[in-house]
């Protein structure tokens, strides 16, 4: 049903590598992805983003940040966006693709998870742990 999976935020660097780690550890059958409305193309995941997921036990060091292309969200069955103002970004340019866009904080009242980018540390560990509790929301609607 849902066998490929993106996960949009905005730069592609702080919450949707994390994200997709994330979902990638949960559903190894899955394919899983990320991407940014305004990635900073070619860029590695944020340090503290690295870091945050290694405390964790998750590896971002391959990671590296890419565009959302409408080729990308056309190859997607379901894409998961941090916050609502990612997902009217997508409806904006790409109304084709509305029915398979959901914010990853659906299955609680449509929580956005706020951008730790330039943030301290104690922001992104926040922030994975609402990712890492919206991921297990997400999962008996994935399997």
């Amino acid at each position: 049903m849902f066998d490929t999976i993106a996960v949009v935020c905005t730069g592609n660097i702080c919450r949707s590598p994390i994200a997709e780690a994330l979902l990638k550890a949960a559903l190894p059958n899955k394919t899983v992805l990320s991407a940014g409305t305004m990635a900073m193309v070619g860029d590695g995941a944020w340090p503290l983003s690295q870091q945050v997921s290694l405390d964790h036990g998750l590896d971002l060091s391959a990671h590296r940040a890419q565009q959302l292309t409408a080729t990308l969200l056309r190859q997607a069955d379901l894409v998961l966006t941090l916050d609502a103002s990612r997902s009217a970004w997508i409806h904006r340019r790409h109304p084709e693709s509305r029915g398979k866009v959901h914010l990853l904080g659906r299955w609680r009242g449509d929580e956005d998870v706020p951008d730790p980018y330039g943030l301290t540390k104690p922001a992104f560990e926040a922030g994975y742990q609402q990712m890492a509790a919206l991921v297990q929301d997400w999962l008996p609607h994935l399997k």
